[in-house]
């Protein structure tokens, strides 16, 4: 079946999605995005997402081509045609496509944003197998910009990191800044000491992760201790366990880094049950 997209007010086949030689999120990667994962035909956290969107655009004096409930119908659109079960809805939005390539931003009066949006089919997408193993993953030197709490299309470093552990037989990487881990590559960071669960607290060097936000409220309604403050890959090694969240993993238990078994070497129980409750609670609020 043809995957049915939305480009600039238009739902198209796939191969006939175009976009301008001279759009800015492809000469300047001057564009942010959201991905919004799907459970039984349903949308997830998607007023979060909305919410993030809202405040990249607004950090980057960047207009939005679009409400945010039409936005809403957009993606409910996109899952219908597409029968996406289980999946992701991928939405981007650039500055737009001025007359030429120029550093300086072109009027949006003149210029107006554009916005892209793309499901992905992800079937078993919560039943994922790592779940069941774990992930294992290698620390990096973290050589970001300086705001990565604005969730822009900059990724190229994030891909690096990516196939470095492809490169090393792992799964992920973690990236470490002055010492102490930042996040991982597509998702937020966390050990588990003691039953304490702890994370990097929200700042500019890292992202404020939607699943983050969720799966951290779900942990103090169920009465476990959270820590926001940084640590590093010494104190990761000797935790009990560690996981990351993120839309596409939800959350993922880490058994391994730096080649360093982490607690028993198998997944926690920490993780396993805010895997649990993450998904439990995600499909009931589900829209």
């Amino acid at each position: 079946m043809t995957r049915t997209v939305y480009v600039n007010g238009e739902y198209l086949p796939e191969n006939e999605a175009k976009i301008s030689i001279f759009d800015r999120g492809f000469l300047m990667a001057d564009g942010v995005y959201e991905v919004t994962s799907v459970l039984d035909g349903k949308l997830i956290d998607f007023a979060g997402h909305a919410k993030r969107l809202e405040r990249s655009l607004n950090e980057l004096d960047m207009a939005s081509p679009i409400s945010m409930d039409d936005l809403l119908e957009v993606h409910r659109e996109l899952v219908r045609v597409n029968e996406i079960n289980e999946g992701m809805v991928y939405l981007q939005v650039t500055r737009g496509a001025p007359d030429d390539r120029d550093f300086a931003f072109p009027d949006p009066e003149v210029t107006p944003s554009s916005i892209v949006l793309f499901t992905q089919n992800k079937p078993g997408l919560a039943d994922a197998p790592a779940a069941k193993k774990g992930f294992k993953v290698i620390s990096i030197e973290d050589i970001r910009w300086g705001r990565r709490d604005i969730k822009t299309v900059q990724l190229l470093y994030p891909s690096m990191g990516k196939m470095m552990a492809k490169k090393a037989g792992v799964d992920d990487a973690w990236m470490v800044e002055d010492g102490k881990v930042t996040e991982g590559t597509s998702n937020n960071a966390y050990i588990v000491k003691d039953g304490t669960i702890i994370t990097r607290h929200l700042g500019n060097e890292i992202l404020a992760g939607i699943t983050r936000n969720a799966v951290l409220r779900f942990a103090k309604e169920a009465q476990m201790k959270v820590e926001e403050r940084s640590f590093t890959i010494a104190e990761a090694q000797d935790a009990d366990e560690a996981f990351v969240t993120s839309a596409s993993t939800f959350v993922m238990p880490v058994v391994e880094i730096d080649g360093a078994q982490i607690g028993t070497g198998a997944p926690g129980p920490v993780a396993g049950r805010l895997r649990e409750i993450y998904l439990e609670e995600s499909r009931k609020a589900g829209i």
